[in-house]
């Protein structure tokens, strides 16, 4: 197995989730419940072990799982959510991480997981409406004794950081891609990787999801799905058009857990 991918299901009440930039759109949540499937699917299709949290029908961000924790190989941080309706999701997510990671929770502050871009050992995270300074001190502080750097990131426009910058992985010729909106976040904050923009009319297909050795991305993209195939990754297409109305991207609804590598082996890039 390639490793565990953590969802949960999509409730019917999706329609009122939480919205910072997007204008509200009806959202269709039995189409949304249909395109969650297929993207557990695409997990599996990857090699991995698809395992539910338990469902929250009352909290309409639910199916969001990513905000909720960090996965850092054994080890699994609880969050804060910056906004005050998902305050009531963590305890749930921690209770059913509980059984495969060492738990730690934030002490302070606000901070969305969709916020963290992991690159190798160090974590970015960008200062947002849902994530504030003493958030990323409390991540620092855990993450510090896990062997990890924090550093803050600046972005303007987006819901998270990982709305604008995700990292592909490593393409045919070795490079370590950093995909990117180049109106929503300066690529010269990160370090280490070669930054790849989309086009200005593809914005929201910076967020992709690197699962094993393949690229799960949004359908309707064909721009850079074209780039990112000629670059030499393998990328899957699935439909996640009701989800994106809720101001989401592919990363948002898994928390994933790559299968442990030999210690000769690379950082894995996987899951955040």
């Amino acid at each position: 197995m390639a490793g565990k991918a953590f969802t949960r299901a999509v409730s019917p009440k999706l329609g009122e989730c939480a919205l910072t930039h997007f204008e509200r759109l009806p959202i269709d949540a039995d189409a949304a419940t249909l395109q969650h499937e297929a993207y557990e699917q695409s997990l599996r299709g990857a090699g991995f072990e698809v395992i539910r949290l338990p469902p929250l029908p009352e909290h309409a961000d639910g199916v969001f799982v990513e905000d909720t924790a960090l996965l850092l190989d054994g080890h699994a941080i609880v969050t804060r959510p910056g906004a005050p309706s998902r305050a009531g999701e963590t305890d749930s997510t921690a209770a059913a991480l509980a059984d495969h990671f060492e738990l730690h929770r934030l002490a302070a502050g606000h901070l969305d997981g969709g916020d963290v871009l992991r690159i190798g050992r160090t974590l970015h995270v960008g200062l947002s409406s849902r994530t504030n300074i003493e958030g990323i001190a409390a991540l620092s502080d855990i993450a510090g004794r896990l062997g990890f750097t924090v550093a803050a990131a600046q972005m303007s426009g987006i819901l998270h950081l990982k709305s604008a910058a995700t990292l592909a992985g490593n393409d045919s010729a070795g490079r370590p891609v950093l995909l990117y909106n180049s109106a929503a976040v300066d690529p010269r904050q990160f370090a280490g990787v070669e930054p790849l923009a989309v086009n200005d009319d593809e914005a929201d297909a910076a967020n992709v999801l690197r699962a094993a050795e393949r690229i799960i991305m949004p359908a309707g993209y064909p721009k850079t799905a074209t780039c990112l195939r000629e670059r030499g990754f393998y990328v899957v297409e699935i439909g996640v058009s009701e989800l994106e109305k809720a101001e989401a991207g592919v990363t948002c609804m898994s928390l994933i857990s790559p299968a442990a590598v030999p210690p000769s082996g690379h950082d894995s890039v996987g899951g955040l």
